[in-house]
């Protein structure tokens, strides 16, 4: 298991690596055995220094990237995971993507070129927020887009079978192989929030001028069709999780102890890496010592 002793006896923090998914058994609101939400910020604060200094090293030994894949509903709280657990990074070590709805030229491309194109170099964070998942996500709930992806063969949404889709899943599982096999170490998370608390949160956005901007009609429409999402991520995330590349269900009903969830396991993953600054050839040492003399002689 990818978590620190906090987690390791939590059945609400699924780790799912090929076995069937039942979002309905797990507790959105989950918060983990903290006693406060002062507590879980604590730890977040002291987990926050320590992936900034692992960070540094993952960037000296500059010889694996890390790929964090955020995906949830609407008003789930990736923006605010993404804020809260990175801002103790070196921003000239990480970079962060969002995946709106894809451009002519991106559907001009196979499904996987838009995210295969900002993929982060060795030694970075690269932090998706929503990711080529929505192709067996959101196209899942309306394959209708589907027939504007020019894919051959595919004309009509009787062609948007069980096979076409298990086609997906297979191409994602191979992508993300290739990816490890490259040097590349991949965290995926799904923000677990319930219906309850999204409608809280919509009408927080509604009510407060300062959030009417992080609303959008189209999220009430997304959210009629509810069901059909928990259904798609349970398939989705059921089929995409392997040994090395697991998905991480975290619940979201409290955004505090989310972000330290999340920011736990990213710290606990790249330590068990042993990451470490490169050593110095012999005749970088030399040059080390001659800069040195230079500059207490000069």
């Amino acid at each position: 298991m990818l978590r620190t002793e906090n987690f390791s006896k939590d059945k609400n923090i699924a780790v799912y690596n090929g076995k069937k998914l039942k979002l309905n058994t797990l507790k959105t609101n989950y918060s983990g055995g903290f006693k406060s939400e002062k507590a879980a910020e604590q730890k977040l604060k002291a987990d926050i220094e320590k992936l900034s200094k692992l960070q540094e090293k993952l960037f000296a030994s500059d010889n694996h990237g890390v790929i964090i894949i955020i995906q949830a509903m609407d008003a789930a709280g990736k923006d605010s995971t993404i804020e809260h657990v990175l801002k103790g990074i070196n921003p000239q070590g990480c970079n962060i993507t969002s995946f709106k709805r894809p451009s002519d030229e991106e559907l001009s491309h196979d499904f996987l070129w838009r995210t295969t194109k900002v993929l982060p170099e060795r030694g970075m964070i690269g932090i998706f927020n929503r990711s080529y998942y929505e192709e067996v996500l959101v196209t899942k709930v309306h394959p209708e887009i589907i027939l504007h992806q020019s894919i051959p063969g595919i004309t009509k949404l009787k062609n948007i079978d069980d096979e076409f889709w298990k086609k997906r899943y297979e191409s994602i599982i191979n992508y993300e192989k290739h990816l490890i096999e490259n040097g590349y170490l991949i965290l995926k998370f799904f923000l677990n929030v319930s219906k309850e608390e999204q409608k809280k949160r919509f009408l927080e956005r509604i009510d407060n001028p300062e959030k009417n901007w992080k609303f959008q009609f189209g999220d009430i429409k997304e959210r009629g069709h509810w069901n059909k999402y928990i259904r798609a991520y349970e398939k989705a995330i059921t089929e995409t999780s392997t040994p090395k590349s697991p998905w991480f269900v975290i619940p979201a009903d409290n955004k505090w102890f989310m972000q330290t969830a999340v920011c736990d396991i990213i710290l606990n993953t790249l330590e068990l890496m042993n990451l470490q600054f490169p050593q110095p050839t012999a005749e970088a040492q030399q040059q080390l010592a001659e800069a040195k003399n230079i500059l207490l002689t000069s």
